[in-house]
């Protein structure tokens, strides 16, 4: 008798079947509610962001900036803020590309002005002595960059400053009621 007409064989192969069927539709949906999981947290972590305390802090960060007012930056609400969307997009909570779109210009702006003309992350860092500060939101900044470049963004000095600057005009702007 030949394997195909083995009614075990055929059995072990249909429960076979059956077992990787459900392993790939389980992967499936598993990666589906990943991907939902994150839409659904960044969708909230935008509304937290437009919230008005929040849009209070960002104005003043970028208030201060635009003014060169350039004392310490570690206790700031932005930075923290940046911090933790950086942190959680790392530990791939959350889906990097989303990030991107949803908030790739406040990282990438807000980065450049914390590191010119002035280095506020670096000062801090060494003034505190914690090379970890903003750790995360700088990885995120470079990450960022590299989706710009792999977009064909232009990412250069000259554009980098003035696309911060724009951002911090429109931050200062803010209404906050």
């Amino acid at each position: 008798m030949v394997w195909y007409e083995d009614p075990l064989t055929l059995t072990a192969l249909g429960t076979w079947v059956l077992v990787v069927g459900t392993l790939v539709l389980m992967y499936w949906q598993n990666q589906q509610t990943r991907e939902l999981n994150s839409a659904s947290s960044i969708m909230m972590l935008r509304e937290r962001f437009d919230a008005p305390g929040v849009r209070r802090a960002r104005k003043h960060l970028a208030t201060r900036l635009l003014n060169n007012e350039h004392d310490d930056i570690t206790n700031l609400e932005v930075g923290a803020f940046l911090e933790l969307i950086a942190a959680l997009t790392h530990r791939k909570v959350l889906e990097e590309d989303l990030i991107w779109e949803a908030f790739g210009t406040w990282v990438s702006g807000y980065y450049w002005a914390l590191r010119h003309p002035v280095d506020l992350i670096g000062r801090s860092r060494e003034r505190l002595r914690d090379p970890l500060i903003l750790h995360e939101f700088e990885w995120l900044a470079l990450r960022i960059k590299r989706i710009d470049e792999a977009w064909g963004v232009r990412n250069d000095a000259p554009a980098d400053e003035i696309e911060a600057m724009a951002l911090l005009r429109r931050e200062a702007d803010l209404d906050t009621g």
